[in-house]
């Protein structure tokens, strides 16, 4: 049948699809030629997880593109709609901080993620810094050195920071445009490389302090100021065209390929980028959709080097910057290290990603015949939290083939009896999988409750309403809270565990995770809840108030180690010395319970 359909194929570009025996997409890749692309994984041997994947081929499909550009494309598209098994995706979905700085209606600098800032005016950004920490805290030293705006919103009149010199009083005063010229020039200099500027800057007020025998100050500046040199020391200095560029260096072996993208703004290293993947097809097609998906949620830059490797015509076209394969100098030098440093990550990884994923392929296959199921390559597990008797919750975690899958992670506010566990599981249970049913998005081919035979039961009768044949299991744990039993849902009876088994402790991984994800979402509602509730109880604090103490101080804890000066920039004066007391007694009530 498919010697057949293999003779079949053009010779044209396009992409193809790998299916398995249930007609699941397992596997999405593109091709300057179709015909000799697809005949490669039936006509040659392989290994690794390529031979994995050629091993579940059962049919195929392919779609003709009239060109390399529009098959890149669609593969892209298909990749991000059917999520396929062993197409590799970022290991790190998550964007690099900025530094960003507003001037206009008045100069603010912030932190900021890249994919949630919004490109509008009067905005500049200086990044990125794969150290949040670092971004933090150089932010939060501009703060202290320059009176620059601090408030989220505009106060009626000046607050504790325009009386320690902090900020110019925007709210209330005039300010003169060349001062704030001046300050803003100075803190983008900074900003754009001058470390000199910021470390005179700390110098001066280090000064000011021991003259005013103010020693603890100039002590906490003077720290600042070696963390502020550590910094610039690590940036060294590599191009003088203050051009924003990136570096991109591949290293290939033994069925991995290693990436590291070095950052280079304004003439400085600013940081790097590393990932790891075993490669299915060839290198230069999963390089360029690697490269695709890591720019689809990252900063551009002007230009990018790198090496022959990549396919520099596409992705140029696609991303609308200019690539770069330089042939000698200092930018053919920052290639080579980029490559080099790839080379040195895959050779310092490769033996623990190999017995990782040997481990975690081995468990997740034992764990299938020990279910006695065909396949397993999706497993939701479900976890309730009704902690101190309120706020309810539920969350589902999700690990394919053996890895924690967190796209997929879900939670759930439950709105049924909070002390009601069998209720409980049949509400988030439904709710997961009528909407399923109704998306038409993946189902798993086992489900995992936390907990015994009355979870199972409130599982499997949604299940039946809703005419799904999944597998379920429990997983309870003993008077240690540790994993102990794992009970089948088809003959309720316990399944034995070697408790040195790898099965186990991927049992045990998996448990602790769902476990960890529901308390950390049930103590966000609970301190929220916690919060608006005892604010309610203040004379004088509406839901503007309200919302406001939350956003800015975001616990009970907080609001009560703040002082009064701090309360007075939201509240009057009469209702934050209200609320002072109010807290003082509940923290008191709150010792006695």
């Amino acid at each position: 049948m498919l010697k057949d359909k293999l003779k079949l194929i053009p010779h044209l570009p396009g992409s193809y699809q790998m299916k398995n025996s249930e007609g699941t997409i397992i596997y999405v890749g593109k091709a300057k030629d179709l015909k000799k692309r697809v005949n490669s994984y039936f006509n040659r041997p392989h290994t690794g997880k390529t031979a994995k994947m050629v091993s579940e081929i059962a049919d195929f499909e392919y779609i003709v593109a009239s060109s390399e550009l529009e098959a890149f494309l669609l593969e892209f598209n298909l990749i991000k709609h059917y999520d396929p098994k062993y197409n590799i995706l970022l290991k790190d979905d998550k964007s690099y901080p900025y530094i960003e700085y507003i001037s206009k209606p008045y100069p603010k600098l912030k932190v900021s993620r890249y994919l949630t800032i919004k490109k509008k005016d009067k905005k500049m950004l200086f990044g990125p810094y794969p150290n949040a920490y670092a971004a933090r805290r150089i932010v939060s030293l501009i703060n202290r050195l320059y009176p620059l705006k601090k408030c989220d919103v505009m106060p009626k009149k000046v607050c504790l920071y325009y009386h320690i010199d902090e900020c110019l009083g925007y709210c209330e005063h005039h300010v003169d445009p060349l001062k704030l010229k001046a300050m803003e020039e100075e803190i983008l200099a900074f900003l754009r490389g001058n470390g000199d500027i910021l470390k005179n800057k700390i110098l001066a007020k280090m000064e000011m302090y021991s003259k005013n025998l103010n020693f603890e100050m100039a002590l906490e500046l003077k720290k600042e100021l070696n963390y502020i040199s550590i910094i610039l020391d690590k940036q060294k200095m590599e191009l003088h065209d203050f051009v924003n560029r990136d570096v991109v260096g591949t290293f290939f072996d033994k069925g991995y390929l290693s990436i590291q993208i070095l950052f280079l703004r304004n003439g400085r290293m600013v940081g790097g980028h590393t990932d790891i993947f075993p490669v299915i097809s060839d290198v230069e097609d999963e390089l360029d959709y690697y490269l695709m998906n890591f720019y689809s949620r990252h900063e551009i830059p002007k230009e990018i080097l790198c090496d022959s490797t990549i396919n520099v015509a596409i992705l140029q076209e696609i991303l609308q910057t200019n690539f770069v394969i330089p042939q000698k100098g200092k930018k053919k030098n920052l290639v080579t290290m980029a490559s080099s440093n790839a080379e040195i990550n895959l050779q310092n990884e490769l033996e623990i990603i190999e017995k990782d994923e040997a481990k975690t392929e081995v468990a997740n296959n034992d764990l299938k015949e020990l279910l006695n199921l065909p396949k397993l390559d999706r497993i939701d597990l479900f976890d309730n939290s009704n902690l101190f008797g309120s706020f309810t919750v539920s969350c589902m975690v999700v690990f394919k083939n053996g890895k924690p899958a967190k796209k997929e992670y879900r939670k759930y506010k439950i709105s049924l009896d909070k002390n009601d566990d069998y209720h409980t599981m049949e509400e988030v249970i439904y709710r997961r999988y009528y909407r399923a049913l109704m998306e038409k998005t993946e189902l798993p081919d086992l489900i995992i409750v936390d907990g015994g035979i009355n979870q199972i039961n409130a599982c499997l009768n949604i299940l039946n309403d809703l005419n799904l044949n999944i597998r379920v299991c429990g997983l309870r744990k003993n008077d240690k809270h540790r994993t102990n039993d794992l009970i089948d849902g088809q003959s309720y009876s316990l399944i034995p565990l070697d408790k040195t088994s790898a099965v186990f402790h991927y049992l045990t991984r998996m448990q602790d995770e769902v476990h960890r994800y529901t308390i950390s979402y049930h103590r966000t509602i609970r301190s929220k809840g916690a919060i608006s509730s005892v604010l309610d109880n203040i004379e004088g604090i509406g839901a503007k108030r309200k919302k406001e103490l939350i956003k800015t101080f975001g616990s009970i804890t907080k609001i009560s180690n703040a002082s009064l000066e701090e309360l007075t920039q939201i509240l009057p004066e009469n209702v934050a010395l209200n609320l002072q007391e109010y807290l003082k007694t509940f923290k008191e009530e709150q010792k006695k319970s």
